[in-house]
């Protein structure tokens, strides 16, 4: 279903702007449930080439704009799907309440309970990322019995607390004196940071700071 109506959309049998068959047409058309393309017009829609409106039924969108898809890794099953060995160390967990930013990014009280937590990931014996988050404990209260000692804060969070949506963003920085020293740089080294916010619902779940070692790559494919 979903391969047919993209096919419709290249071979412009639906051109740019045009309203597209309702539901229950194209269920009849196709053969199939109307579950089954409801589905499926959902997922063209977040992929970008289709607009769907409440009432104004579904057009092919005007612009197609093309929406980048980023999972959450394992930083482990990451170091290791490059063939090197992975380590973990935690280095700082307190419970205690958010500073004004992290009230702003996860809208929480300033009297909210909160797990900071600091860790470095290590890929074959070397500094790979430094991990700074702040963790929400009304959003995920079983994190207070998790042992972050052995699994990282990054790995509990992705098997223990789904999420609904979130916000990544992206950038260049230079070690700070303390960032140096974890990653074994010198101060001022570029590096490259991400941020990243997730939210289940209302609720803000996590706020991390996520600090790449020197010669870090992204890759992702469109």
């Amino acid at each position: 279903m979903h391969d047919e109506v993209l096919h419709r959309i290249h071979t412009r049998q639906w051109k740019p702007g045009d309203l597209i068959p309702k539901e229950v047409e194209l269920a009849e058309q196709l053969g199939c449930a109307r579950a089954t393309v409801n589905r499926a017009l959902r997922e063209l829609a977040n992929e970008g080439f289709l607009d769907r409106r409440r009432k104004a039924g579904t057009r092919v969108a005007s612009h197609p704009v093309r929406r980048a898809k980023l999972d959450i890794p394992v930083i482990r099953l990451e170091i290791e799907g490059r063939g090197q060995k992975y380590a973990y160390g935690l280095l700082y967990s307190e419970r205690r309440t958010p500073p004004p930013e992290i009230c702003t990014n996860l809208a929480v009280t300033p009297d909210s309970d909160m797990f900071h937590i600091t860790s470095l990931h290590l890929a074959d014996g070397k500094p790979y990322m430094f991990e700074e988050r702040w963790v929400s404990v009304a959003a995920t209260p079983t994190i207070a019995e998790a042992d972050l000692s052995k699994i990282s804060a990054n790995e509990w969070l992705v098997l223990h607390a789904p999420y609904t949506k979130g916000d990544i963003s992206f950038s260049a920085v230079l070690a700070s004196e303390t960032e140096a020293k974890i990653l074994c740089t010198h101060k001022d080294a570029p590096l490259f940071l991400m941020e990243r916010t997730t939210w289940n619902g209302d609720h803000g779940i996590t706020s991390a700071r996520l600090l790449f070692a020197p010669g870090y790559r992204m890759h992702s494919a469109i």
